[in-house]
């Protein structure tokens, strides 16, 4: 790709051409075969926001396809009437001076070509155009899903809309919702009222409004598959239906986190004819073909501590609870296949027996999808995708569903459909789930769309900054949120010190801000740590200037100023935030990470005159560098520093 388009996901095949396509007020908009109201719906979407991006009035002006300057957008067909993996949406775009044209075979397929000719826009020398490109794309995989978990912490419809839209720009298909859980129970049913009642503490979702959600979804080319755990995960379904659990029932939703031993229970005939009419009524709310189950961490506890359901295992030679739960799978797959839904579970459901119709999830990695795949099963992988491991985008992007060192068969590898990116909820409210996901989703949704060899990740980055900001002109908050966090904490419009330390400091991981900080569902998500995001974007950029500095190129002069003047910058904010730091409740700990960025500082200015002036640090300099730079990876503050490796990088070289 020419290193001038920032277009992500990458597309399949570019061809850039010579001139451009200038954009007019009123763009004239031509449909030369089929066109229906989604189509046409997607069209006044994309109008909407070229406006916004350009400034240039516009409206569709009729369907002449000689008129000047024409968009022409030929579809041959509707598409399918539920979309499903077998959806096709592939594109083809070519611009040129006189016209823009966009061919799909299906109106999903126009959808994400229209995502493209949004991401060609240049705005420069006071006027909007689209560079001459041909472009041919179609996706590497067909199932390419964002998980949020709603359960842990409720969302609001509107988060969940503005996220589909998120999805819809960097061209994911599956919006995953984590309807229940052992915390809440979001789903409305209206044949089992008790579920919402009491089993979600209030905040839940309509029937009308989830089926609003996946019209939007539709309307954006996207499905919508729900989430449902079982057996297991199940405390706020029971509080309401004990006389479906296997042991004491619960009588409160729990405020702690982490695994419950509540289970619904096997060997009941009664809890299957729940289950039956619960998903009947479920799957006339969600039409897409697939329905999971969950069957993840049942601790099997509730079952062993059963005597009824011991003697049932023993009666039918069911050795341990992993076996009662196959049982239990095989007894549901039936009722699911009824109500024409295909069963997904996450990895604990792939055990000896289980029908090749079942779909796995993966959050263990890439050798338990593989195995799945060996054995005839299709699956999905997510374990390097959790976003609540703060891991960065690099090494998100760098993970794929079937690596290149695979094992795997070609016949094996079409069993993977592709992936899902999770967002597990425990840490985070509607004002931070946004800055959780992206911009770091984009980056895996090119994973999942373009083709395997696109790894580099310096392009990757570039691309990545331009398309977050798209994200947020679109309507996402993860850019906004924490800002206003930010301004909340320093109580000031403009909290400089703060917005210099966030720049290169970032949430710890899950489990770590976990035994830190022991969060549960009564923590206040308003600290320090809510208002940074993961791999923030000078993490990257620090290190390109360490590798110019370190390399002694040409840029290595002007790659050691930069440095210097972040270096500076870091200093200068010291007394700011150390006023802030002793005086916020919401900023425990952060008196240990300022002192240690006033010290970072003043390494990193050290280690750069030594540098630039070819000097010799003295006997015993690197050592207490370096020290200081272990002292500052130990936990603190729930956040940790970025840039760590690359200091550390910098004081080697130095000392050499």
């Amino acid at each position: 790709m020419d290193d001038q388009l920032t277009l992500m996901p990458a597309p399949a095949s570019v061809h850039q051409g010579e001139g451009s396509f200038s954009l007019t007020p009123k763009l004239g908009v031509s449909y030369p075969h089929f066109h229906d109201a989604r189509l046409e719906a997607g069209v006044e979407r994309m109008l909407s926001r070229l406006q916004y991006v350009t400034g240039l009035p516009q409206s569709r002006s009729g369907k002449d396809v000689s008129a000047p300057g024409a968009l022409i957008i030929d579809v041959k067909g509707a598409g399918q009437a539920v979309q499903s993996l077998d959806e096709d949406e592939s594109y083809s775009l070519v611009v040129t001076a006189s016209q823009v044209q966009l061919s799909a075979p299906t109106v999903v397929g126009a959808l994400r070509g229209m995502e493209t000719a949004l991401q060609l826009i240049e705005c420069k020398d006071a006027a909007c155009q689209l560079p001459a490109v041909r472009i041919e794309d179609s996706p590497r995989f067909r199932w390419r899903g964002l998980m949020i978990d709603v359960s842990r912490h409720f969302e609001p419809i509107s988060v969940i809309k503005r996220n589909i839209d998120g999805m819809a720009m960097v061209k994911l298909n599956v919006f995953h919702w984590h309807l229940s859980d052992d915390q809440g129970f979001r789903a409305e049913s209206k044949r089992f009222p008790k579920l919402t009642g009491m089993g979600s503490g209030g905040q839940f979702y309509t029937q009308d409004e989830m089926r609003d959600v996946v019209a939007y979804a539709r309307a954006r080319g996207i499905r919508v598959v729900p989430e449902f755990d079982m057996p297991g995960h199940t405390t706020s379904w029971l509080i309401g239906y004990p006389e479906f659990a296997s042991s004491a029932a619960p009588t409160e939703l729990p405020v702690v986190f982490g695994i419950h031993d509540d289970s619904l229970d096997p060997t009941q005939e009664s809890t299957y004819k729940f289950l039956d009419a619960f998903i009947g009524e479920m799957s006339e709310i969600f039409p897409d073909p697939y329905f999971h189950i969950g069957g993840d961490e049942n601790t099997g506890k509730a079952w062993r501590g059963n005597p009824k359901i011991a003697a049932f295992m023993q009666a039918k030679g069911i050795k341990d609870t992993d076996a009662l739960q196959a049982y239990f799978n095989q007894r549901l797959l039936p009722i699911l296949t009824r109500h024409r839904k295909h069963m997904v579970g996450w990895d604990e459901v792939l055990t000896p027996g289980l029908p090749k119709d079942v779909m796995v999830q993966s959050w263990r990695g890439v050798a338990s999808l593989a195995k799945g795949a060996s054995q005839g099963y299709t699956g999905i992988l997510s374990a390097p995708f959790y976003l609540d491991g703060m891991k960065t985008a690099e090494e998100h992007y760098l993970a794929d569903p079937v690596p290149a060192d695979t094992q795997l068969t070609p016949e094996q590898q079409a069993l993977i459909l592709g992936g899902e990116v999770c967002m597990w909820a425990e840490q985070l409210n509607e004002r931070t789930v946004d800055s959780r996901i992206w911009p770091r989703t984009a980056a895996i949704a090119e994973r999942f769309w373009s083709p395997a060899d696109r790894r580099d990740v310096a392009d990757m980055y570039r691309r990545l900054y331009s398309t977050s900001l798209q994200l947020e002109m679109a309507g996402l908050t993860h850019i906004s949120g924490p800002q206003m966090a930010r301004r909340s904490l320093a109580g000031s419009l403009h909290p400089v010190g703060l917005d210099t330390l966030a720049t290169v400091i970032e949430p710890v991981s899950f489990h770590d801000r976990y035994k830190m900080q022991h969060t549960d569902a009564t923590t206040p998500l308003d600290g320090l740590v809510d208002a940074v995001v993961p791999d923030p974007p000078s993490r990257h950029e620090i290190r390109t200037q360490v590798d110019a500095l370190v390399g002694g190129g040409t840029a290595a002069k002007a790659s050691g100023d930069a440095l210097a003047v972040r270096f500076h910058a870091w200093q200068g904010a010291v007394p700011e935030l150390t006023v802030l730091a002793g005086q916020s409740p919401r900023m425990p700990g952060a008196g240990t990470r300022v002192a240690q960025l006033d010290q970072l500082a003043k390494v990193g200015l050290s280690v750069v005159g030594y540098l630039q002036s070819g000097q010799k640090p003295p006997q015993g300099w690197s050592e207490q560098q370096l020290q200081i730079i272990t002292d500052a990876e130990k936990p603190a503050g729930l956040v940790r520093f970025t840039f760590l490796p690359s200091l550390r990088a910098l004081v080697v070289a130095a000392g050499k």
